[in-house]
């Protein structure tokens, strides 16, 4: 068997995560007391009682998931359900989590990235006026075109006919109505921040590249694949051009699951909240195995699901 490992990316947080872990697990315990620690903040109260108005705000909810993804990998590892993982990835933030797992920076390191990461978005967003929408059952090339027509962008390429775009809130408005009469299925706008993906995006490039050029990065232990190319990437300096780029480069999730299964991987483990990147996977190919595990019970006692 040839596990491909999948991290949440930011969206898939409630209230709540974690908690049974860390209530369950000295291991859970003792990262989230380091998170808390590192960042000078609750970090644990948080993920744990909220409120929801809290946990969503990028600056928090990014390290939130990392730290939640993080914790169930170190969980299934000590307990020894991951001998057979060969793939680590990761939708957009969850990349920052594979990449930790993979061995390229350690946690302490990884939750440093991913709070100047949250930061500066949320920065950006601050200082822009985006918005975000999803649109359902129109393929790429469509959306592609409708994308230029409208002056938008593609931010997420998340599966088979699921696909967001990005841009100015007056544009992706226009987009919406747009697309509602040109007959798209469905098209909606998302309750998010900003515009992530976009090139509203750009006021945090230099500064996060400048921040990570001096951050050693290692050679990954997993098969990564990039969700800015949904290509394989292992130079530490692609990894580092590369989480740079992610915050104006759309997420190729959909091209990296299929990448992933053609590389041989056989079964996906999603490490995350809710059990979106499953759904995912399933629309991609629902000829693929996987599994979420996201609390207590799932981590103590390994399921495998279709």
């Amino acid at each position: 068997m040839n596990i491909a490992l999948m991290f949440s990316g930011q969206g898939a947080h409630k209230v709540g995560m974690g908690k049974d872990l860390s209530e369950n697990s000295p291991l859970a315990r003792e990262i989230y007391d380091r998170a808390d620690q590192l960042l000078g903040w609750k970090l644990s109260d948080f993920s744990f009682e909220g409120p929801e108005e809290m946990l969503t705000k990028t600056g928090i909810c990014q390290p939130a998931l990392f730290t939640h993804g993080y914790v169930v990998y170190k969980l299934l590892e000590e307990k020894g359900f991951l001998s057979d993982a060969t793939i680590a990835m990761g939708l957009s933030l969850g990349e920052v989590t594979a990449l930790a797992a993979a061995g390229v920076y350690d946690f302490d390191t990884g939750l440093k990235i991913v709070a100047e990461r949250g930061r500066l978005m949320q920065e950006a967003c601050e200082a822009s006026d985006g918005s975000m929408a999803a649109i359902i059952g129109v393929d790429r090339e469509t959306v592609t075109a409708f994308c230029e027509a409208h002056d938008v962008e593609i931010a997420n390429l998340n599966c088979p006919g699921q696909i967001v775009i990005s841009g100015g809130t007056a544009k992706i408005e226009a987009a919406v109505e747009a697309g509602k009469n040109n007959g798209f299925r469905r098209i909606m706008i998302l309750n998010v921040a900003g515009a992530y993906h976009s090139r509203l995006m750009r006021p945090a490039y230099e500064p996060f590249k400048n921040f990570l050029a001096d951050i050693e990065l290692s050679e990954p232990k997993y098969t990564v694949f990039s969700t800015t190319t949904g290509a394989k990437l292992s130079d530490p300096e692609d990894i580092r051009k590369s989480l740079v780029a992610a915050f104006v480069s759309p997420v190729y999730w959909e091209d990296c699951m299929v990448a992933a299964a053609a590389d041989g991987a056989d079964m996906f483990y999603e490490l995350g909240v809710n059990g979106i990147l499953k759904g995912q996977l399933k629309r991609t190919n629902k000829d693929l195995l996987s599994a979420s595990f996201e609390t207590w019970e799932e981590v103590s006692a390994i399921s495998v699901g279709c």
